[in-house]
């Protein structure tokens, strides 16, 4: 790995000059500073941003937390925060909470011990007093708190289209897999489907989960398939859980969509690589992961923000795990 010292040798100066052109701090004599760029661009030098930040009390860090890397939507919105943050010259320090609450809260203090300037969070504990007491900006993704800055999805209307689209292709038995109950977009989805099944007067059934992990999803596809085998409609709470039903309606041989229908949420990438492939609610995850770290970024240099709170449209993608229609 090149080192300080090594730019130094080579453009045969002090390791301070070198510092001092680095961090931009004190006077350097302008062929003395081509000399050190030159050396630094042919050694293909990179500074140590945290080293540097806290020489400088200036930092180019950001903090991105998400709960369960796991799960193939969260490195799309990863993917989203990381490209417009390295377009804005900002790097990202990488937290993976494992939905665990204490996890989390010491990511958080990685983030502050490494002089971050700002937070962007897919947090499922969004009112936690640690995010309350920060002194840098926040950005909830894809998860809100009242007022603070966040970027998210309809998921009140996706729930309502995945209810209006089950009815439509005539499912009469509906099974609603609610999502946890502390996860608001979650909770929004769940409600959605919810007011259209009420509307429409069909009786319905709710399999409540606690969690969107791999684990999770399948028992309590087994689960949902022994309490309502006669389900013929499954609103699934996200793509793996409705990968798990789909994977557990073919392995007790039933025909899917004839028999039963089956609709998830995020169009993560694998959706359509199924067999049959998954009819899903889609969230805009790279564009959101944009909007989220372009949020920050107006929060960090402190422009005049208009909108904190970005809302995202949803649509229905129909592939085959629901019927046609005319």
């Amino acid at each position: 790995m090149v080192t300080i010292k090594d730019v130094a040798n080579m453009a045969g100066v002090s390791v301070a000059t070198v510092s001092r052109v680095i961090n931009e701090t004190g006077y350097v004599h302008a062929d003395t500073r081509k000399k050190v760029e030159s050396a630094v661009q042919q050694l293909n030098f990179k500074p140590n941003e945290v080293a540097r930040s806290l020489y400088k009390r200036k930092s180019r860090l950001i903090g991105l937390l998400l709960p369960d890397i796991t799960n193939p939507y969260f490195p799309q919105l990863a993917r989203g925060v990381e490209d417009r943050m390295q377009e804005n010259d900002f790097r990202l320090i990488f937290g993976n909470s494992d939905e665990n609450k204490q996890k989390e809260m010491d990511y958080i203090q990685t983030f502050i011990q490494n002089n971050v300037v700002g937070v962007i969070s897919s947090t499922n504990y969004p009112d936690t007093d640690t995010y309350l007491k920060l002194k840098i900006p926040v950005v909830f993704l894809d998860r809100t708190l009242g007022d603070s800055p966040s970027v998210y999805s309809d998921g009140r209307e996706g729930g309502r289209l995945a209810a209006q689209e089950m009815l439509a292709r005539g499912s009469k038995r509906i099974t609603i897999m609610q999502g946890p109950a502390h996860i608001r977009p979650a909770q929004d989805r769940f409600q959605g489907a919810i007011e259209v099944l009420e509307e429409s007067g069909l009786p319905y059934h709710i399999i409540r989960t606690s969690s969107f992990s791999f684990h999770d999803a399948e028992s309590s596809a087994k689960e949902l398939f022994h309490k309502y085998a006669g389900t013929d409609g499954i609103i699934a709470s996200n793509d793996i859980a409705a990968t798990a039903v789909l994977h557990e309606a073919l392995r007790l041989g039933l025909k899917v969509p004839d028999e039963v229908q089956i609709i998830g949420f995020d169009d993560i990438p694998l959706s359509r690589l199924l067999s049959p492939s998954l009819s899903t609610i889609r969230q805009p995850s790279y564009e959101m992961g944009r909007e989220a770290a372009n949020l920050l970024i107006q929060l960090i240099e402190q422009t005049n923000v208009a909108n904190k709170n970005i809302q995202f449209p949803v649509q229905f993608v129909e592939r085959d795990t629901t019927r046609k229609v005319d």
